[in-house]
């Protein structure tokens, strides 16, 4: 009886909070909407120039734009029709899907002005006025300059039209209620240009500008508080996307051996580098956009990131030594660091069965694979983060090298491994090839990762 009226309490008080937090948001919209920022004017529908009348170069050069932008990743479903929307992207609050951006007049963006196309890339207001959801980032392209939002508009008005109607959004309780996101851009929304760092090279201040605005690498990269703004006191210190880790891009890489601008240009434009992990997760996607990119944009991305993360201190080098010095033996063969805490012995001895089983042959020193020779694990970025999510996901659904792109090939493990294998094996991986203490959620990532888990 205790328990009943007890979970009756804490649904009324949650309630409560929820109609509390309600009638604030009304007092705050009524006072946002005397100042027109919840319902802003609608832009009349126009007639837009045909695809022939764009300049080619200036259609190029937005092609180049978006694939910097990885527009196609949340507008383009897989095997779907190019831009049209559909892709579902999960967030804390609930799914929202990516709208279609072809010319189609009715359900794409074919009435719209460039004024209109501009308005919605800066402030996140679409044509008929009603406020889009800051997954699309309008926080980041508000900063985009005159000539890029041209390119990028002549880029998206030359596409096929594709008449698709957008997916319904499914978002929890009151965020349905579109005027609710005036609230948000009033506490984060910066328009403005990027202001470029004094001192700095023309290339570094155009890494700056792409990171920044076009490429939103933050939007991953950069923890986000509750009401998902990013935190302006952790730049590039790493977060969480789509039940993946995306790793820090600042002085706290967890890289065991440091990026170089050079390595990094690399790997942005093949997924693929020497002592560094492939690609894998969302950041495929974002590879194999900028496999399409203007290469000296890619460049100047490298080596603003790279000066983010700094020249290795005395740490970061001796990290880098003894990540060097495992690689070089099989990792059945390194002799783990002591720890203060360890895993439980029978949980490690499954996991080097299972390693020696289904790993060793082609991550020990490459066996098997010749010149295409696997990464040794001791170098494997997934093994240094702060989380067991992203090396659960490699191991359960494998690594395809980019389309077109010679490249690194794992296989998938899903169904060949039990989850107290996987799980024995993530922690002796982490146990085995650095010396960092142990996950305390391995068990719960590979639950959570499971198929059956919807």
């Amino acid at each position: 009886m205790r328990a009943r009226e007890t979970a009756i309490r804490i649904r009324s008080l949650r309630f409560v909070a929820l109609l509390s937090a309600a009638t604030l948001a009304i007092a705050v919209l009524s006072l946002l909407g005397c100042a027109g920022l919840v319902a802003p004017p609608a832009i009349a529908a126009a007639d837009v120039a045909q695809p022939q009348a764009f300049d080619r170069a200036l259609v190029r050069r937005g092609e180049q734009l978006a694939a910097v932008g990885d527009c196609n990743s949340c507008h383009t479903l897989p095997g779907g029709p190019a831009y049209a929307g559909g892709v579902p992207l999960a967030t804390p609050f609930g799914t929202i899907h990516g709208t279609n951006i072809t010319p189609d007049p009715q359900t794409g963006i074919g009435a719209w002005s460039e004024e209109a196309f501009r308005r919605a890339m800066r402030q996140g207001i679409s044509r008929d006025g009603h406020l889009l959801y800051p997954a699309f980032p309008y926080d980041h392209f508000t900063h985009l300059t005159d000539d890029d939002l041209h390119a990028l508009y002549a880029f998206a008005m030359t596409r096929p039209a594709v008449r698709q109607d957008a997916r319904a959004n499914r978002l929890m309780f009151p965020l349905q209620f579109r005027p609710l996101v005036a609230v948000w851009n009033l506490l984060y929304l910066k328009e403005g240009p990027v202001v470029a760092a004094a001192g700095q090279a023309p290339e570094y201040n155009h890494g700056l500008y792409l990171v920044d605005a076009l490429g939103h690498c933050a939007a991953c990269h950069s923890p986000r508080s509750r009401l998902g703004a990013e935190k302006a006191d952790a730049y590039l210190a790493g977060g969480d996307a789509e039940g993946w880790h995306a790793s820090a891009l600042n002085t706290g890489s967890e890289s065991p051996v440091p990026w170089t601008a050079t390595a990094l240009a690399t790997y942005l434009r093949t997924g693929l580098v020497d002592e560094h992990a492939m690609t894998a997760g969302p950041m495929h996607g974002v590879v194999a956009n900028l496999s399409r990119a203007d290469p000296a944009d890619v460049q100047a991305i490298a080596t603003y990131i790279a000066a983010q993360m700094g020249a290795p201190d005395a740490a970061r080098s001796a990290r880098a030594e003894s990540a060097r010095r495992k690689a070089a033996q099989p990792l059945a063969a390194v002799q783990a660091t002591a720890r203060e805490q360890s895993p439980d012995k029978a949980v490690l001895a499954l996991g080097a069965s299972v390693y020696q089983g289904s790993c060793a042959s082609c991550h020990d020193l490459g066996r098997g694979l010749s010149s295409n020779s696997a990464l040794q694990m001791p170098l494997a970025v997934a093994l240094y983060l702060p989380a067991p999510s992203n090396l659960v996901h490699i191991i359960r659904e494998g690594i395809q090298p980019l389309p077109g792109q010679p490249g690194r090939w794992m296989p998938p493990f899903a169904g060949n491994l039990s989850d107290n294998e996987l799980t024995a094996l993530v922690t002796w991986l982490r146990h085995q090839a650095t010396d960092l203490p142990p996950w305390s959620d391995v068990a719960q990532a590979v639950k959570s990762s499971s198929p059956e888990v919807p």
